[in-house]
């Protein structure tokens, strides 16, 4: 993945709000979300919440571990007498986003 605007926003009064907006905007499937779920089966549509818990810096990269709220899906288990529901539970992970201050590619871990 590439954060562009993420890495443009470093040192910056926005940095947080501009790396929230690119996160929000990549396909779910980018984030490894579906190895953190815990309560559910797969990662919902649903709207994610970030929370920046830490950032730091060295010379060839910025890192943020984030926190990330997001919704995963039971579908089909969540009611006995309708065959088709789909349940949404809340989820939780951290995330490590390391993001080459050269090129603004950023990898992302599941801690």
């Amino acid at each position: 993945m590439i954060l562009t605007k993420t890495l443009k926003a470093w040192g910056s009064a926005e940095f947080e709000a501009v790396f929230k907006q690119e996160i929000r905007q990549l396909e779910r499937t980018v984030l490894p979300l579906q190895q953190a779920l815990t309560q559910s089966s797969y990662v919902s549509d649903s709207d994610i919440d970030i929370v920046l818990l830490h950032t730091e810096e060295s010379m060839e990269s910025i890192i943020v571990k984030a926190a990330i709220m997001f919704s995963g899906i039971i579908a089909g288990s969540c009611c006995s007498d309708d065959p088709t529901p789909v349940c949404e539970e809340n989820e939780y992970c951290e995330l490590l986003f390391t993001i080459d201050r050269q090129s603004a590619g950023a990898t992302v871990s599941l801690i």
